[in-house]
C-alpha cells in the first residue's frame, strides 16, 4: 500500500463533471478496516450543495455536450479508453477491496484485470448501433431507435464495489448517457480510481461525477427531479424506498435487490461436485453475496452425506488477514454487519436448527469482524434462518421428500435472484430450473457472466444488468416513421 492511498491523486475531493473539488462541507468520511477495526483513510463527504453542482453538470453534459449525440462507434472508443486505464490500475483496485471489504488479496489481484472487460464488452454493443428498421403497415419504414435515457444516479453497495459500478457505468456511457456515481460510504475508494481512470481516458466534461456521501444524501440524489433514471444496487428495504420515490415521478428505475437463493441437491447429486459449487457461493466475500447458496435442499436420503462434506470444507476454510496469502475467507464489512450475522445465528439456535459447524468467532482472531463459516441443519423453511437475507458465511440445510417439494420450498420466498440445481442429469436441471421464479439460475453451481442479463424477480429486483438488456435499461424508444430512409441506413 502507498502513502498516498492506492495512488489516488486527490483523495479528499470530489470528482464533479471532470473536475476535481472539495467538498463544501468540513466533514469526511473515515475508511475502517473490517480485519484491523483501524482507520486506513478518509475521502470528502459530499452535502447536497455538492450534489447540486453533480446534477447540473450532467444535466448540461446531457442537454447540451457532444457524449448523447457521439455515435456507438464514437463512444466505444472512449469505452476501450476506460478500459485501458483501468488495466494500469489493477493493483490499486485490488487493494481497494481487500482494504475495505476484506477479501482476500489473493482472490481480488485474480479479480481485478477483469473489471476492464465490462467497459470492452460496452463498447463492442455500442458499436452496434441503436436503430433498427422495420417495415411500416402503411408503407415506408420505421426505424426503432434506442435513445440514451439521461441523467443516470449509479448507487452501489459495499460488498463488490467495482464489479456492481461498472455494470451500470459501463452500460450506461455506452448508451449515451451522463452519470452520477454514488458509492457505499463504507467503500468509496473504487470509484475514485475509476474516476481518474474515465479522466484520463479524456471522457467529455460533465458526462462522470463521483460523489462520496452518506445516506441522506443519496436519498435527495434519488429524489431530484434533474435524474431521469436511478439504478440501484443494494438491501430490498432501500431499493423498495427509491422505487415509491423515484416511480412518483415516473422516474426510470432498475434495482438489483437482495436474496436467498437455494441450491437443490437431487438425488442422483455427486457431492463432490455439490461441495464445489456451493462452497464459494456461501463462503466467497465472507457470504456477503446477494445471490449467495444460503438456503441447502437436500433430499432425506443425502441429508447425512451433504452435512458431512460441507462441514468438512468449511472447517478446512482459512480465515483471517485478508493480505495474508494464505488467507481463503476475511471480516465482514462492518461492525454492525457482524452483530447482524451473530444475532441470526442466535436465531437460528433459538428456533431449532442445530449447528453442524462453525457459529463462533474464529479463536485465533481477536480483532477485526470475523466470523466462523456456519452450517446449520435440521431447519425448516419457515424459520428465520431460511426466510430472511443474512448476508454472512451461514448455510441452512433443509430436508425434503419428493422433488416436487424441493420446488415448492425454493419458491417459497419473497426474493427470487438466484439459484441452482446439482444433479448429473441435465434433462432434470433444465426441468427444475423453469420452475423456479428466479432470475438467473444454474446447473452444478452458479455462473456470473457480465454478457448475460442479471436480475430478479419478485422482491429481488426490477430490470436487468448486463447482457444487452443491460444496455437497453440505460435508453428509451423512440419510433420514426419515414416515406424513404436516410442515406447511413440505406443499403
Amino acid at each position: 500500500m502507498t502513502d498516498t492511498l492506492l495512488n489516488l491523486a486527490s483523495p479528499e475531493k470530489l470528482f464533479i463533471g471532470g473536475d476535481w473539488s472539495p467538498s463544501s462541507g468540513s466533514d469526511g468520511i473515515e475508511i475502517i478496516s473490517p480485519a484491523t477495526e483501524e482507520k486506513v483513510g478518509r475521502v470528502a463527504k459530499a452535502t447536497t450543495a455538492d450534489m447540486d453542482r453533480a446534477i447540473a453538470a450532467a444535466r448540461n453534459a446531457f442537454d447540451n455536450g457532444p457524449w448523447p449525440r457521439m455515435t456507438g462507434p464514437e463512444r466505444a472508443v472512449y469505452l476501450r479508453r476506460i478500459a485501458e486505464e483501468m488495466a494500469k490500475r489493477n493493483d490499486d483496485f485490488a487493494r481497494a477491496w481487500s482494504m475495505q471489504v476484506g477479501m482476500p488479496y489473493s482472490q481480488s489481484s485474480m479479480t481485478a484485470p477483469f473489471m476492464g472487460g465490462y467497459y470492452t464488452y460496452a463498447a463492442e454493443l455500442a458499436e452496434k448501433g441503436f436503430e433498427e428498421v422495420r417495415p411500416a403497415l402503411a408503407g415506408g419504414h420505421a426505424i426503432v431507435v434506442r435513445e440514451p435515457v439521461g441523467v443516470v444516479a449509479a448507487v452501489v453497495p459495499w460488498n463488490a464495489p467495482l464489479a456492481t459500478l461498472s455494470l451500470k457505468v459501463a452500460f450506461a456511457l455506452a448508451a449515451g448517457c451522463t452519470i452520477i456515481a454514488k458509492p457505499s460510504p463504507e467503500t468509496p475508494l473504487e470509484a475514485l480510481i475509476l474516476a481518474e481512470c474515465i479522466a484520463a481516458a479524456g471522457v467529455p466534461e460533465g458526462v462522470f461525477s463521483v460523489l462520496t456521501a452518506d445516506r441522506d444524501v443519496s436519498d435527495y440524489l434519488i429524489r431530484h427531479a434533474g435524474v431521469d433514471k436511478v439504478s440501484f444496487t443494494g438491501s430490498t428495504a432501500a431499493g423498495l424506498h427509491i422505487a415509491s420515490v423515484v416511480s412518483g415521478r415516473s422516474g426510470r428505475i432498475t434495482t438489483e435487490l437482495g436474496g436467498k437463493s437455494a441450491a437443490i441437491i437431487l438425488d442422483d447429486a455427486d457431492i463432490g461436485k455439490v461441495v464445489e459449487g456451493i462452497m464459494p457461493n456461501l463462503v466467497g466475500l465472507c457470504g456477503q453475496q446477494c445471490a449467495a447458496f444460503s438456503r441447502i435442499l437436500v433430499p432425506a436420503s443425502l441429508k447425512g452425506a451433504v452435512e458431512e462434506a460441507l462441514a468438512a470444507a468449511m472447517q478446512y476454510v482459512q480465515v483471517g488477514d485478508p493480505f495474508t496469502e494464505t488467507t481463503q475467507m476475511g471480516p465482514l464489512v462492518t461492525q454492525r454487519q457482524h452483530g447482524r450475522v451473530f444475532d441470526y445465528i442466535q436465531q437460528g439456535k433459538a428456533q431449532g436448527a442445530r449447528i453442524v459447524t462453525g457459529g463462533n468467532r474464529p479463536a485465533h482472531l481477536d480483532k477485526g469482524w470475523f466470523v466462523e463459516p456456519t452450517l446449520f441443519t435440521d431447519a425448516s423453511n419457515d424459520m428465520t434462518i431460511a426466510r430472511e437475507e443474512i448476508f454472512g458465511p451461514v448455510g441452512t440445510i433443509i430436508a425434503y421428500g419428493s422433488e416436487e417439494e424441493a420446488i415448492a420450498i425454493a419458491n417459497d420466498n419473497i426474493y427470487g435472484l438466484s439459484g441452482g440445481v446439482f444433479t448429473q442429469d441435465v434433462e432434470r436441471a433444465y426441468k427444475v430450473a423453469r420452475l423456479i421464479r428466479t432470475g438467473n439460475f444454474g446447473h452444478n453451481g452458479r455462473v456470473i457472466d457480465y454478457t448475460i442479463p442479471y436480475g430478479g424477480f419478485k422482491q429481488s429486483g426490477v430490470g436487468r444488468e448486463g447482457g444487452e438488456e443491460g444496455l437497453h435499461g440505460f435508453t428509451e424508444i423512440k419510433a420514426v416513421f419515414m416515406q424513404d430512409l436516410p442515406a447511413h441506413l440505406k443499403g
